[in-house]
């Protein structure tokens, strides 16, 4: 039981303003893992006023980037020395598998953090142009001021990285605001980066319900907002940010497609086809949840998809041997059998799974892992993020029909093309209308380059240069005119 009593506000360890505490229980069997304060708006506003000072009065925003790169490799450093903890926490709280935990939740943490630091060398801070007049203008990236990070549940340390580093390395001070559902993990990413050791008010971290995180949103104090989750909510910070004429990064839902070419090498590719669509159970924005089979393979795929994923093992997180555990709470599992129902209401046909397994703690949150096949793009499977261990095969007819269906869709995130010709699946790539593409693969995130989605997938983008971009301000500096 991790029993936490403070909250973590501009470097300090301080009394939480209010007495309502957030309880964490196993979705694998119900049991307590451990319970932190509720942060309110009050303890908000402390955070917002301790990183207003850093950034007003501080010398955070104007130390040389390098002194706040070198802040990066320090965490990077206490992140890898307490990777296993982090691990493990994170797969009691949400259900990730152990066996994935610390290189997908953890150690992409610090790989993120490195990429930066070198990033950081090369990125255009600050730039000299020759004016019009015969004059000289210098073009630099200032800090946009006081950010805001607001963190889902699925992958909580890596994304609260993913928004840290390009703020730190800007100059911006950054709140955390942590999911309800993952707290105890924000807890010692809290302790990491205050050994990190930078200046007051830099940073704080902070778990709150909605009603709280909206009042963060809407501070007057902070300028700048970094937002992943649905794309429900991130419309309502969308609308709020624009009210308020701040910049807003939002990296939403998605419903992506895997295009299976008729030359694929199903054998060589099934568990990689698979392990696209049900990382982390299916919780991943970028799951590649529709499959998308030429009638000439449809059989031969479904039936192979069917083997593959009824023979996965399901069960206890924290057991080395598991490859799909719970989701992450009882709300999340209604959900997910909810969309299962919906499936077979519109006729489509279940090959393996579609329940709840019997033989597991019924006070778990597990779903079976479900493949769907006969459906149609216009089902609701196929157009809503279910987020849980569920595809949904769907036939096509050509390569053309492939890519419109892959593209009908209101999402963007991500998607994949698997063919025995890189060439001609990179070509495909080109046409499908999303952030993300891999080929022959279900490596959808790349460390040091641009992640984020088209249409309802969000806006902005986070990893690489290009994520350094929206925690600046760009600023032209103008020398007199030379007549």
């Amino acid at each position: 039981m991790q029993v936490r009593e403070k909250v973590f506000i501009g470097g300090e360890w301080l009394d939480p303003s209010g007495s309502e505490r957030i309880e964490v229980t196993s979705p694998h069997d119900g049991t307590p893992l451990g319970s932190t304060p509720a942060a309110t708006e009050a303890d908000i506003d402390r955070a917002v006023a301790a990183a207003r000072a850093a950034f007003d009065e501080g010398p955070w925003p104007h130390l040389d980037v390098a002194e706040r790169a070198s802040a990066l490799s320090r965490l990077s450093t206490i992140l890898q020395e307490r990777a296993q903890p982090l691990a493990e926490t994170i797969s009691r709280e949400n259900g990730a598998p152990i066996s994935s935990s610390l290189p997908v939740q953890v150690l992409s943490a610090w790989m993120v953090l490195d990429a930066y630091v070198d990033i950081a060398k090369e990125y255009p801070w600050s730039e000299e142009r020759a004016g019009a007049l015969g004059n000289t203008v210098t073009v630099r990236r200032a800090p946009v001021g006081v950010a805001a990070g607001i963190i889902p549940f699925n992958f909580p340390v890596f994304i609260s990285i993913l928004k840290l580093a390009p703020a730190w390395l800007a100059g911006c001070p950054i709140i955390l605001k942590a999911a309800p559902q993952t707290p105890l993990d924000a807890y010692l990413l809290a302790e990491a980066l205050e050994a990190a050791d930078v200046p007051p008010g830099v940073v704080s971290v902070l778990v709150a319900t909605d009603e709280a995180s909206e009042h963060l949103v809407r501070h007057p104090g902070v300028d700048k907002v970094g937002f992943t989750g649905s794309t429900a909510v991130g419309r309502r910070i969308g609308a709020i940010m624009g009210e308020r004429l701040r910049p807003v990064t939002l990296e939403l839902g998605g419903k992506s497609a895997a295009i299976v070419l008729d030359d694929a090498d199903i054998d060589a590719k099934l568990n990689d086809l698979i392990g696209s669509a049900l990382l982390n159970n299916g919780q991943a924005c970028g799951a590649q949840t529709r499959i998308l089979v030429s009638r000439n393979r449809y059989t031969e795929v479904v039936d192979a998809l069917a083997q593959g994923v009824s023979a996965m093992s399901v069960g206890d997180p924290m057991d080395a041997a598991t490859l799909v555990g719970p989701l992450v709470d009882k709300a999340q599992q209604e959900r997910v059998v909810g969309s299962l129902e919906v499936g077979r209401a519109e006729g489509a046909r279940g090959v393996t799974g579609g329940g709840v397994p019997a033989d597991l703690p019924p006070a778990g949150c597990y779903v079976e892992p479900t493949v769907f096949a006969d459906a149609d793009n216009s089902m609701r499977i196929a157009r809503e993020e279910i987020f849980g261990p569920v595809l949904t095969v769907i036939p096509y007819g050509t390569e053309d029909e492939a890519v419109a269906i892959a593209n009908d869709s209101p999402y963007g995130l991500c998607g994949s093309v698997w063919s025995a010709d890189d060439d001609h699946a990179k070509e495909i790539a080109t046409r499908m209308r999303t952030g993300v593409v891999a080929l022959n693969s279900s490596y959808i995130v790349e460390l040091r380059n641009p992640f984020g989605g088209f249409k309802d997938s969000g806006l902005g983008r986070e990893i690489g240069p290009e994520g350094i971009g929206p925690y600046t301000e760009v600023q032209s500096i103008v020398g007199a005119p030379n007549f």
